[in-house]
């Protein structure tokens, strides 16, 4: 299930109030888009990492109050007001006994003497058996208290997120390029580092400090692995090299236009789709149409994608006309 799906389906199910099981590979982004659910929908959210719990962590300590009697002092964790989702982060790597302590609280809402608020809901999330990660076997009682969803990586929604929260461009530009290096995991293997769409996303991050050149391609490697880091290294190379896509937008008809390099081409067209704006729309859709078909498109509906007001331009206008049989 790709993500704007699963973010879909959350939605459908916090208001059904049913607990939920997000299911997928290391490093696709199921914490994250748990953490969007709760932003948009403006609710509390409360991460707790079960793989670091003990089973009394969760039900808590005994006490004596005056009636002489033993109760249960619950943690100060578990929600006691408001409205907000209780994410049960890495469940099925918890110890069999801390999944155990989950089974009242994910289907009776209760733990104890304790009773989750009526406007929380619970979702949990965790790694596939098959991923070689930290994981043990869930209790056939625990799982058929959630409803389960498989998460799948998908560039279209990774895209659209990552122009949203500053990714950097050259990142960007060579997933564009190199589609399949988003996330290129084999649990046959025992690699430390390789691609992922939360690796990238550090990759973008040690850019953005500006590493010396001579360590740049180690920094890569230990994020992504030495084959995706190899790539990568002769990708920016290239994309380093571009012509200056201010300069483009100030003479759009001047500039000069590439050769007709694949890598050269998606670098260039996300570094202007990236600078576009209503003010400026008009001098990119002036290069663009200078440019083979297919890169004028994925400039433009990246610029699109990015900026959803840049539709309304009347160069946007005469250039879906004139490309009309390419982006129907």
């Amino acid at each position: 299930m790709k993500s704007n799906d699963v973010k879909a389906s959350l939605n459908v199910l916090l208001k059904s109030g049913r607990p939920v099981f997000v299911w997928g590979p290391p490093g696709v982004g199921k914490s994250d888009t748990v953490r969007q659910i709760a932003k948009t929908n403006k609710l509390s959210l409360i991460d707790v990492r079960t793989l670091l719990l003990d089973p009394v962590d969760l039900r808590g300590l005994p006490h004596v109050n005056g009636d002489h009697r033993a109760h249960w002092a619950t943690p100060d964790f578990l929600p006691r007001e408001g409205k907000g989702i209780l994410f049960l982060d890495e469940l099925n790597a918890a110890p069999p006994l801390v999944q155990a302590a989950c089974y009242q609280l994910v289907l009776d809402r209760k733990l104890g003497e304790y009773t989750l608020p009526d406007g929380w809901n619970v979702i949990a999330a965790g790694n596939r058996d098959t991923d070689r990660a930290v994981t043990h076997r869930m209790p056939s009682a625990l799982a058929n208290r959630f409803v389960h969803l498989e998460f799948e990586v998908d560039n279209d929604s990774w895209f659209e997120w990552a122009f949203s929260n500053d990714v950097r461009e050259e990142v960007i530009a060579f997933i564009k390029f190199r589609p399949n290096l988003l996330h290129e995991f084999d649990p046959a293997k025992n690699d430390k580092a390789f691609p992922t769409p939360r690796s990238w996303e550090f990759v973008s991050d040690i850019i953005k400090e500006s590493p010396a050149s001579n360590i740049e391609y180690e920094l890569f490697k230990g994020t992504v692995g030495e084959g995706a880091a190899t790539e990568f290294v002769s990708f920016i190379r290239i994309f380093r090299d571009l012509p200056n896509p201010d300069a483009i937008i100030l003479d759009p008809d001047g500039a000069d236009v590439p050769k007709n390099d694949p890598a050269i081409m998606y670098a260039l067209c996300v570094a202007l789709s990236k600078r576009a704006t209503e003010e400026n729309f008009g001098s990119i859709v002036k290069y663009a149409n200078r440019i083979p078909d297919e890169y004028s498109v994925l400039l433009v509906s990246d610029a699109i994608k990015r900026d959803t007001s840049i539709a309304n331009n009347s160069a946007f206008t005469l250039w879906a006309k004139k490309h009309a049989e390419i982006v129907m």
